[in-house]
């Protein structure tokens, strides 16, 4: 199993003591809160070590998930991209040409709008993220009890006066 693989059951030295609150009568769960994160930052480390056996940056599978998941018919505009990625326009334009240099996604002009750039995942683009998604919704399924405790606990705590 990888470093840090969602499925991975270890918790966090102390995590299993009793809670103690932060202030009486306080309605913030830090455990669970906590519990979230870990939880969230397992899944990112089995996603970024899944990504880099498979010879990506985790910014390449980001780009690859975003442009296949939010695009129209398979293609996704650079700009689209950035907002999707929270990123700046050139730096998904210089991400963007690292994909296409690994060919894992083409470019081309928008036929409607010449001054767009749209990209699309190519054969092994497909393949490549088919794969990494295969694995990554095993690691969600796997987290996605202790998620939902922890989420369904988060709300509880929310609904509570301080």
């Amino acid at each position: 199993m990888p470093r840090g693989s969602a499925s991975d059951t270890r918790v966090p030295r102390g995590s299993r003591q009793a809670a103690e609150p932060d202030e009486p009568g306080s309605a913030i769960d830090y455990r669970a809160l906590a519990g979230f994160r870990f939880e969230l930052r397992k899944f990112v480390a089995a996603r970024d070590d899944a990504a880099a056996r498979a010879g990506l940056t985790p910014q390449h599978h980001q780009a690859l998930l975003a442009i296949k998941g939010f695009g129209t018919d398979g293609v996704l505009g650079i700009g689209d991209l950035a907002d999707y990625l929270l990123l700046r326009h050139h730096t998904v334009v210089e991400l963007a040409d690292r994909l296409a240099n690994l060919g894992l996604v083409v470019r081309g002009p928008d036929p409607q709008d010449g001054r767009r750039v749209l990209l699309r995942l190519t054969q092994e683009g497909e393949r490549r993220l088919r794969d990494l998604s295969s694995l990554h919704a095993r690691e969600i399924s796997a987290i996605g009890e202790t998620l939902g405790d922890l989420i369904a606990s988060l709300g509880q705590a929310g609904d509570a006066e301080p």
